[in-house]
């Protein structure tokens, strides 16, 4: 059991120890998790405690602004490529889109079925982009893996593995397009420099504002729930 600790708001704290951390830093998961102090091997937990005391102001602040869970079941509306689609159960053997519904099958469970289609659906769309950006750039990736990250929608290893958050299939196609040209361009540059935003650029001139959208409505995404909660 992860250990953890309350500060003096109530606000319950769960402690990550890490080797390489360098400093002590406290995260507020989007998608409503519990709030994580890392902090490195050598700091003791009396100091992480003040350090998440003295923000404690802000980390009210911060969860509240979090958007309340949603959960996907039968007559939620959920967007699949920035489309607001209703979970619909229906004669069908596998989910599929008719006009403004995700069509379901009747006696299966929503939750997971929804996340495979997601996925499924998220794997396509990013293998096509990626393929598309690696080309023009003239370097090729290894390999794409889907997750469901929590602090990133994407990222790049050295070498040439392609992660992405398979949340992404719920993103308007332009967004999804503009994460997966941010991560085939770290296949040219493995950091954040101007030359790397200038790659970026190569790929999508417009990339901006598609990084804006996930700034304004990645957390939206993130509060999606894919299990019915405890007692429903």
């Amino acid at each position: 059991m992860a250990e953890a600790f309350t500060i003096a708001n109530g606000l319950r704290i769960t402690l990550r120890r890490s080797a390489r951390a360098r400093r002590m830093v406290l995260r507020v998961p989007r998608d409503g998790g519990p709030v994580v102090l890392t902090l490195p091997a050598h700091v003791a937990l009396s100091d992480g405690a003040a350090f998440a005391e003295a923000k404690s102001a802000w980390l009210m602040q911060a969860t509240q602004r979090r958007p309340a869970p949603s959960i996907v079941r039968h007559g939620a509306v959920l967007p699949v490529a920035g489309v607001p689609l209703v979970l619909t159960p229906g004669a069908v053997r596998a989910a599929s889109i008719e006009g403004e519904a995700l069509l379901l099958p009747a006696s299966r469970p929503t939750g997971p079925v929804v996340q495979a289609y997601l996925k499924h659906r998220a794997l396509a769309d990013l293998r096509a982009a990626c393929d598309r950006h690696a080309k023009a750039l003239g370097r090729p990736y290894h390999a794409i893996v889907l997750r469901d990250t929590r602090s990133r929608w994407g990222s790049c290893t050295s070498d040439g593995r392609l992660m992405f958050s398979w949340r992404l299939a719920m993103a308007p196609p332009a967004v999804l397009d503009y994460v997966a040209a941010h991560e085939v361009a770290h296949l040219l540059h493995m950091d954040h420099s101007p030359r790397f935003w200038a790659a970026v650029a190569r790929l999508m001139p417009d990339y901006a504002r598609h990084r804006d959208w996930l700034k304004r409505h990645g957390a939206d995404l993130m509060a999606w729930q894919f299990r019915e909660p405890a007692g429903d």
